[in-house]
């Protein structure tokens, strides 16, 4: 612990464990969610380099498929509800939003520190099942499988995953609150910084799409336990409802994950560019876009599951719809790059890496949402290219953008600057090279969850798992210099990058109550002009 806390000022109560287990400080709790959440992101990371392992030859001749099928369930249940869906929300939302919107503290700050104890809770649940034996289902769950599989802990990870839902619905909670009733005094709608705006869009998927997936698993849970029908078939169910209820979350659920990082790209921008952002409302308000188009699209996944084809025309238009939101950021992104005064920093190196491996993933999706395209290529290694470029190369990079970018902030110290650019250079050289083969080799027709495959995919699969190889260096090469900074690297003074915003006017590492006098604002926060940009008073 004591590593963890070296130059952290704002922690002026004690560095014992008590008072880390106690806290009320949004600050602390995001330090608790940031350790919790990179131990789960390697867990998650090991199975994945097991699975890579494995697809190194054609044969499954290190593990057998049995346990290929449980690698690639835990890795992918470990990465999407305990790494992906919490990382920027619980970290850096949960440590910025407050002082981003002039507050001392979230709304509801107990409700802040239960939801941290309930999502440990849920990991710990899920640690078990992939202990005692695993779930070899897929992290979709799908049924009938799922509720009649006897060599699989089913019902202990649903329950980890069904714990988890309530620290999400929680955090949404206290971010809407916190968003409508504790601003500065000035701090309108339209004065917020756009990464507010992309929490608050974000809130708003994790309180109205979670109780579904909840209910979902928790209905597997009693039909595998009583033998109710309810998706099997056998037993007078409907497996196609489950695939419905599914995925009316985890499709929104990839949102969940990408809005945060889209809103950690928008302040990296205009930080470095030193220009506001081009069309700030546009940016906003396809924020809520997003959100709201993006709980109507779920069908796009049932296009071979045995639904309607008309059904399958309107999810598919409606597909193609969500994806206009998305341009306009990536659209307005590059207008406020274009004859921008951009420096080359290790935060604008993960911004330019995020706008081109998500515009990949999102193009791709295009492809997904075709029917005729999508039923060629359902259920192959294009559909994993995909959804990797979107969920790893877009939100892991936001991710690792948003803590470079916030780093000094949150610590009070820098890092090394050259180590940290060889790391993002790194990372998405080996992503690229990881992923982008998939795409090939699954539009040649190789299918995913399967530990033996033709030998003429081969070479494929070893760029892919040399690629692997180099992006696990990349990601583990942050988490040493972030380790080394804490006591060694230069202070890093308020505002280090010369940005602007409410966080940006306080000490590093802010003070426990963030601001002695309530700021008052009196103009946006990203006001980048050659006069003082963001007008405060005290």
């Amino acid at each position: 612990m004591e590593i963890t806390t070296v130059g952290l000022n704002y922690l002026n109560n004690g560095y014992g464990l008590k008072s880390w287990l106690l806290t009320k400080d949004h600050k602390r709790i995001a330090i608790l969610y940031l350790l919790s959440i990179t131990g789960f992101f390697f867990l998650g990371g090991f199975f994945a380099l097991l699975i890579r392992l494995e697809l190194l030859t054609p044969a499954a001749d290190m593990v057998q498929p049995d346990t290929y099928n449980k690698l690639f369930t835990m890795h992918g249940i470990v990465m999407v509800f305990f790494f992906l869906i919490p990382s920027i929300p619980a970290t850096l939302g949960n440590f910025l939003l407050p002082i981003m919107v002039g507050a001392k503290d979230l709304a509801f700050p107990r409700i802040n520190l239960l939801s941290w104890y309930i999502y440990v809770l849920g990991g710990a649940f899920t640690v078990v099942a992939a202990a005692t034996g695993g779930v070899d289902t897929g992290w979709t769950f799908y049924a009938p499988y799922s509720t009649s599989a006897s060599n699989s802990h089913v019902i202990t990870a649903g329950l980890g995953i069904f714990i988890t839902g309530f620290s999400s619905i929680l955090t949404g909670l206290n971010f809407i609150v916190t968003t409508h009733r504790m601003r500065a005094p000035g701090l309108t709608w339209f004065r917020l910084p756009l990464f507010v705006w992309s929490m608050y869009a974000t809130s708003l998927i994790m309180i109205l799409g979670t109780p579904v997936i909840a209910i979902t698993v928790l209905l597997v849970a009693v039909e595998r336990g009583l033998h109710l029908g309810i998706f099997d078939p056998a037993l007078g169910g409907d497996p196609i409802l489950f695939q419905h209820l599914f995925w009316f979350y985890s499709h929104p659920a990839v949102y969940i994950m990408i809005l945060p990082a889209m809103g950690v790209i928008s302040e990296i921008v205009q930080a470095f560019t030193r220009k506001n952002i081009f069309g700030y409302a546009f940016v906003a308000f396809s924020s809520l876009a997003i959100a709201i188009v993006g709980f109507l699209v779920w069908g796009h996944h049932l296009f071979v599951a045995g639904q309607s084809t008309y059904a399958g025309l309107i999810f598919s238009i409606l597909s193609f719809f969500v994806a206009i939101p998305s341009a306009v950021k990536v659209f307005n992104w590059t207008a406020t790059i274009y004859k921008g005064a951009v420096s080359w920093d290790s935060p604008m190196l993960y911004a330019f890496g995020f706008i081109g491996l998500f515009t990949i993933g999102g193009l791709t999706g295009l492809f997904l949402a075709t029917m005729g395209l999508d039923i060629h290529v359902h259920d192959t290694y294009f559909i994993i290219a995909h959804f990797h470029y979107v969920m790893v190369g877009g939100a892991i990079m936001g991710y690792l953008g948003g803590l470079h970018y916030w780093w000094p902030k949150i610590t009070g110290r820098m890092y090394p600057e050259g180590w940290a650019k060889f790391a993002a250079l790194t990372v998405f050289i080996g992503f690229n090279l990881t992923f982008f083969p998939q795409f090939i080799v699954g539009y040649l027709g190789m299918p995913r969850r399967y530990a033996m495959y033709a030998p003429e995919f081969q070479v494929y699969n070893v760029l892919s798992t040399a690629g692997a190889t180099v992006l696990g260096a990349g990601y583990v090469i942050p988490m040493i210099y972030f380790i080394w900074s804490l006591k060694n690297a230069p202070l890093a003074g308020n505002d280090p990058w010369g940005a602007r915003g409410l966080e940006w006017e306080i000490p590093s590492p802010p003070p426990t109550e963030n601001f002695v006098v309530s700021p008052i604002v009196t103009e946006g926060t990203h006001q980048y002009a050659p006069s003082r940009e963001v007008g405060i008073g005290h």
